[in-house]
C-alpha cells in the first residue's frame, strides 16, 4: 500500500505539482500551478483508500483518527520531500490529501517575495503574522524567514507547528522543533513551556483560538521575536481578527498590548502567472508609533492611508503588488481584476486586454 501512495507522491513531485487528492469514489487529482487535474485511471475505491490511510499510521494517530474522523500529519518519502497530510471522512469514505514541502529552503529572492519583509528577521522582540489563505505560501515564506535569522544569528529559535513542516538544520541559530499531539499537547501548552526555554524567536504554525492568540501576544510583551500564520489577506483585516476574538470587555486590553507588540504584517497570495507557476503578491506593514495610536484608537481604516504613505519606507498595499505583478507581464488583466480589492482600478485594464467586465 506505502509503494502506491509513494507512486503517486514521486509523481506529484515530478510534474511539479502542490496537492495530492484521493477520496473515495473520486479518480485521484492532482493541483498543477493552482489547478486540479484528474489521473487517467479509475475512482479510488474506499477499503482501498481505508488500507492505504491506516498503514501510514502508529497507533497513537489511528485513535485519533478513529476518535476525530480527522489527522494531520507528516509523511516523509526520502530523496523526493515530505509532505503534509489531512486524513478525513466523507459522506463516501476516507479521504486523504498530501502538499508537497519541498526540501530546499529558498531565500525570499527565489520565492519572488519581496527582500524589505527581511526586517522582521532583524527585530529583537514582538509580533510578526504572516497571512493569507490556505495554500498562499504562508509557511514556506515563513520559513525563508527563520533560515535568515538560522543563518545569520546566534539565536534559540522555537517552533510550534501541526505538523512539522520544514525542517530546519542548525547553523548560527539552533532550533527547537515541537509538533503538536506528538511532542506537545496542544499550540496553548507549547506557547506556555516556551517562557521556560530561553527562546530568542518563537514560531507559532497557527493562531487559531483565543486563548494561542492572548499566549502569543503576551510572548511577544515579554521580549520575544514571535511569528505566526491567520487566514486574513490585509493587514487591517487581519488587526480587526485578533481583537474580534476576545471578549467585548478585554478588547481595550488588547489594543493596548497589540498597539505594543505589532511590528508587522505580511498578507500574501499566489496568483496564476500568465506563462504557468503561481507568483505570490503582498500587502507589507512595518510597525510604528503612528500604527501603535492606530490601533489603541481602534481606528483601523486608517491603516490603508498609513501603508500609502510609508512606501518609500517600504510598505504596500496588496492592490499595489498586484498592480506591479501586471506591469511585469508576469499576470494577465482579468486575473489583476479578479484578486484586487479595489477592483475598479483595474477595470481599464480589462478594457484595454479585451476582455469584459467580470
Amino acid at each position: 500500500m506505502a509503494n502506491l501512495i509513494d507512486k503517486y507522491l514521486k509523481m506529484l513531485n515530478d510534474v511539479g505539482g502542490s496537492d495530492l487528492h484521493l477520496s473515495s469514489g473520486i479518480v485521484p487529482r492532482i493541483r498543477i500551478h493552482g489547478k486540479l487535474t484528474g489521473l487517467k485511471e479509475g475512482p479510488m475505491d474506499a477499503d482501498h483508500l481505508a488500507e492505504i490511510i491506516d498503514q501510514m499510521l502508529n497507533e497513537r494517530r489511528k485513535k485519533i483518527y478513529a476518535e476525530k474522523n480527522d489527522l494531520d500529519m507528516a509523511y516523509e518519502l526520502p530523496g523526493v520531500a515530505r509532505f503534509r497530510v489531512n486524513a478525513f471522512r466523507t459522506r463516501n469514505g476516507p479521504a486523504v490529501v498530501f502538499r508537497i514541502i519541498p526540501e530546499e529552503i529558498k531565500p525570499l529572492s527565489a520565492l519572488g517575495v519581496p527582500d524589505q519583509i527581511l526586517r522582521y528577521a532583524d527585530l529583537r522582540s514582538g509580533l510578526v503574522l504572516v497571512t493569507g489563505p490556505t495554500g498562499s505560501g504562508k509557511s514556506t515564506t515563513l520559513a525563508a524567514l527563520i533560515d535568515y535569522i538560522n543563518t545569520n544569528r546566534k539565536k534559540h529559535i522555537v517552533t510550534i507547528e501541526e505538523p512539522i513542516e520544514f525542517v530546519h538544520q542548525n547553523k548560527k541559530s539552533y532550533l527547537t522543533q515541537r509538533e503538536v499531539g506528538v511532542d506537545c499537547e496542544s499550540f496553548a501548552s507549547a506557547l506556555k513551556a516556551a517562557s521556560r526555554e530561553d527562546p530568542d524567536v518563537v514560531l507559532v504554525g497557527e493562531l487559531r483560538d483565543l486563548e494561542t492568540i492572548g499566549l502569543a501576544i503576551t510572548a511577544a510583551e515579554m521580549g520575544n521575536l514571535v511569528f505566526a500564520t491567520l487566514h486574513t489577506n490585509s493587514a487591517a483585516k487581519t488587526i480587526d481578527r485578533i481583537i474580534d476574538v476576545f471578549p467585548e470587555d478585554q478588547q481595550n486590553q488588547i489594543r493596548t498590548m497589540l498597539s505594543v507588540t505589532l511590528k508587522g504584517v505580511c498578507a500574501q497570495l499566489l496568483l496564476p502567472r500568465q506563462d504557468k507557476g503561481r507568483v505570490p503578491v503582498n500587502e507589507i506593514l512595518f510597525g510604528s508609533f503612528s500604527l501603535g495610536n492606530i490601533i489603541r484608537e481602534g481606528n483601523i481604516p486608517k491603516i490603508v492611508s498609513l501603508i500609502e504613505s510609508g512606501r518609500g519606507d517600504g510598505m504596500q498595499l496588496m492592490d499595489d503588488s498586484i498592480l506591479q505583478r501586471y506591469k511585469e507581464k508576469a499576470i494577465d488583466a482579468e486575473t489583476a481584476h479578479l484578486f484586487a480589492l479595489q477592483k475598479q482600478r483595474f477595470e481599464g485594464f480589462l478594457k484595454t486586454s479585451g476582455a469584459g467586465r467580470l
